[in-house]
């Protein structure tokens, strides 16, 4: 037996449970968590936080108190806008520094604060090859009731025909500071996070290697994996400067079976050994990152840019051989005057803001991987028009030019406390290619695409996507959380 193969026996073992064994374990261990989060931890962080008062009057009568001095538009206008507060004098670039309001930070528990500070979705779909399905994913970006220093994150869906996704993830900021009249600032640059999950995905599609697959080379597999990541991100040397490093390990067991999508053969039929030798698949990698970073917000930038280096290294693999992956990637973001909007004014925290911005980026992989883990392109945030993982192999670029406009700058809202900040959209240009060997890649057949896009902010750091790609060979739709660069 090789001995590579056991350090992730844990991993391993969960994998090889009965799959309604697994299912169950899984959604016990997300229920369990729930109600730790609500019996133990909310009630926890809210009284360290909060220390009970000297008065007679009773707990009940305190906590009504408390609630009825709650305004959602406390430090803000009833539009939408927030005026900008003055920061303490010494933080360091208070550029990068994001305030949120008091009225952004309604206390109470979990259900309470839906959709000001947590948030329930309910997920319905159906596709004919992995059937009707349903879920739910909760998000809380005041998770512990700590003043929006954590956040976390639970994704539950199932199907009929067996496709499932459990995923868990938890980030803590690590420069947080109060706001001596009324609400927070945190530097969004530098924080902790931690995750895992389990997911069957029953639709993957693969294509073969190379620049030239057509799409009648379309095959595809069933993927059932199990993960965990924790990474650590952060400026230096003083909060909000312009050098970020960030460092993480990633484990994941990965086994493969037979494809569902109709009409089109499975990828064990097509390519055996490839298929074969990525099969029953242990992964552990560490990674490293270093940037340059002049943009003036990591999840909406309206001016500056950066350069990024990142470098993984696979030490621990099935095949018991080193690899690793380096990439090298800049994008550069353009304040433009408004169309529909004058630009908000320089009190105001977050005025809306239309940009014109590019991005790319060169990734090569040294040593064998397994297919699945090779650089691909298409889908969510590369060639948008194309599939997921339409075009793969061990060298990849990738550019893109992006036109965001917003069109209701105040966005809407839909109860006093509950707003869509802001509403836009965006027109975008992909091109990119892969190949074997990253020295061929200039003189690989290049492949494009473009589309529009929609855009709405539930605040800055929490901007969503609908992405509508055009190609050569159709329409793409996908639904993304936060910009493709």
């Amino acid at each position: 037996m090789n001995p590579n193969k056991q350090y992730l026996n844990v991993t391993h073992l969960l994998m090889r449970l009965n799959p309604m064994l697994k299912t169950g374990l899984l959604i016990c261990s997300c229920l369990i968590s729930l109600i730790i989060w609500e019996l133990f931890c909310l009630p926890l962080s809210y009284a360290n936080a909060n220390p009970a008062p000297e008065s007679s009057q009773s707990p009940d009568k305190l906590d009504s108190n408390k609630s009825s001095e709650y305004s959602p538009f406390d430090g803000m206008d009833r539009d939408g806008r927030i005026p900008k507060k003055k920061l303490p004098p010494d933080l360091r670039n208070p550029e990068r520094w994001r305030y949120i309001p008091e009225g952004r930070i309604k206390p109470g528990n979990v259900v309470q604060r839906l959709f000001v500070s947590s948030f329930i979705a309910p997920i319905f779909f159906f596709e004919q090859d992995v059937g009707a399905g349903g879920g739910v994913a909760l998000t809380d970006i005041d998770f512990r009731q700590q003043r929006r220093k954590e956040f976390a994150g639970i994704f539950l869906s199932h199907t009929t025909e067996g496709q499932e996704r459990y995923t868990m993830v938890w980030q803590r900021w690590l420069n947080h500071r109060e706001i001596e009249d009324g609400g927070i600032a945190f530097e969004e640059r530098s924080y902790i996070r931690g995750g895992t999950g389990y997911q069957k995905t029953l639709t993957v599609r693969f294509f073969g290697l190379g620049p030239d697959t057509s799409e009648d080379d379309e095959t595809s597999y069933t993927d059932e994996s199990v993960h965990a990541q924790f990474l650590i991100q952060e400026s230096f040397p003083d909060p909000g400067d312009r050098p970020v490093y960030r460092i993480s390990i990633n484990a994941a067991h990965h086994d493969l079976f037979e494809g569902r999508v109709s009409g089109v053969p499975t990828t064990d039929e097509e390519y055996p050994d490839l298929f074969e030798n990525s099969d029953d698949y242990d992964i552990l990698s560490l990674k490293g990152m270093l940037r340059y970073d002049t943009r003036d917000s990591q999840h909406a930038p309206y001016k500056g840019g950066l350069l990024e280096l990142n470098l993984a290294g696979i030490p621990l693999q099935s095949n018991a051989e080193l690899a690793a992956v380096t990439s090298l990637e800049a994008n550069y973001t353009f304040k433009i005057p408004g169309i529909f909007h004058d630009d908000g004014d320089a009190d105001e925290e977050h005025p809306p803001t239309d940009t014109f911005a590019l991005g790319g980026y060169v990734i090569a992989t040294h040593g064998d991987l397994p297919f699945w883990a090779l650089p691909s392109l298409g889908g969510t945030d590369t060639l948008r028009g194309y599939i997921q993982n339409r075009f793969t192999d061990r060298s990849a670029w990738h550019a893109a030019a992006e036109y965001r406009i917003w069109f209701l700058p105040r966005g809407f809202p839909i109860t006093d406390a509950i707003r869509i900040e802001r509403v836009g959209c965006a027109f975008f240009y992909d091109i990119g290619t892969v190949d074997d060997n990253l020295n061929d890649l200039m003189s690989a057949a290049v492949h494009d695409s473009y589309g529009v896009s929609l855009r709405f902010f539930l605040e800055r750091t929490a901007l969503f996507r609908a992405d509508l790609g055009f190609s050569d060979e159709g329409t793409n739709f996908t639904f993304a959380f936060g910009l493709s660069f």
